[in-house]
């Protein structure tokens, strides 16, 4: 989880409205003509990500999301924090299904203005349990936005994201990004009472504050949603709120101080079927259940 937002503003301030992207400029000619080009063609097309399909929300961010087998008639989904629900934290070990939810979200289009509103009909599926997510079904269609606002859903990648893999955190309660890289992968992440599995960890250029609470992370290869993002440890504190651990597959503990994290979304396209409903018993899903 993320400061109250209060302090955020001060945080923000100090940092600054923008992030610089992680990349460095190569130093010297390559020898080898041939390897070069082979080295080209290996490495991915990095692409600039904007906020188009990204939306605030009163306390967090967050995005308009779809599956490989979502269709345009499909109701829209946006995708959140757990941490983020209106009606507070879910409790450790508690998952919520087809609750009733009138949010709102505001739509941003690619330069971060709000072009619209969006509302939700239901929390299709929030927990903070192994992730950290929520995610709700609003009342119009991926057809409807595209052809309203000219915006398409970001679309949620279905495989295991890959450490060294360029990124970007959209956050569009701020309309700010920050430009970074997966560092690794972290077994369990600690955070008072709640305990996530198999997080993402950021280098250090992805120095996410209050209200960046679930900005899709965004492989910049791809375009694709590959986690959001949800917490960093603010005062090296072991374990606390706004201060969580690392915990290895042998009890070790590490606090990186200043370091963001994130929880992996891959898993999440398995547990929809057609229409974009909720299945938890379908195969291959593996969220938590109620």
């Amino acid at each position: 989880m993320r400061k109250p937002l209060v302090a955020a503003f001060f945080a923000l301030a100090i940092a600054g409205a923008g992030a610089a992207p992680a990349v460095a400029a190569p130093t010297g000619a390559p020898a080898d003509t041939a390897g070069a080009l082979r080295a080209k063609a290996a490495s991915p097309t990095l692409q600039a990500v904007n906020f188009a399909g990204t939306v605030s929300l009163s306390n967090c961010s967050g995005s308009v999301i779809r599956f490989p087998a979502s269709v345009d008639t499909d109701p829209a989904l946006v995708l959140t924090n757990g941490h983020c629900l209106e009606t507070g934290f879910p409790s450790p070990g508690q998952v919520i299904t087809g609750q009733s939810s009138t949010r709102s979200f505001g739509l941003l289009n690619s330069a971060g203005t709000r072009v619209g509103t969006l509302r939700a009909n239901q929390v299709v599926y929030s927990t903070m349990t192994d992730t950290d997510v929520t995610i709700y079904r609003t009342t119009t269609t991926y057809a409807s936005i595209r052809s309203t606002y000219g915006i398409n859903a970001l679309t949620v990648q279905d495989t295991h994201p890959v450490a060294g893999t360029a990124i970007t955190v959209a956050s569009g309660y701020w309309k700010r990004l920050y430009n970074c890289n997966v560092d690794g992968f972290v077994y369990r992440l600690k955070e008072g009472d709640w305990t996530w599995k198999d997080s993402v960890r950021y280098t250090s250029a992805c120095n996410t504050i209050g209200g960046t609470s679930g900005s899709p992370v965004i492989d910049q290869s791809t375009g694709k949603v590959v986690a959001v993002n949800n917490t960093g440890n603010e005062d090296g504190e072991r374990c606390t709120v706004n201060n969580p651990c690392e915990v290895d597959q042998n009890g070790t503990v590490t606090v990186r101080q200043g370091i963001n994290y994130a929880e992996e979304t891959y898993q999440i396209p398995a547990c929809f079927t057609t229409g974009n409903r909720l299945n938890l018993s379908a195969s291959g899903c593996t969220l938590p259940k109620p």
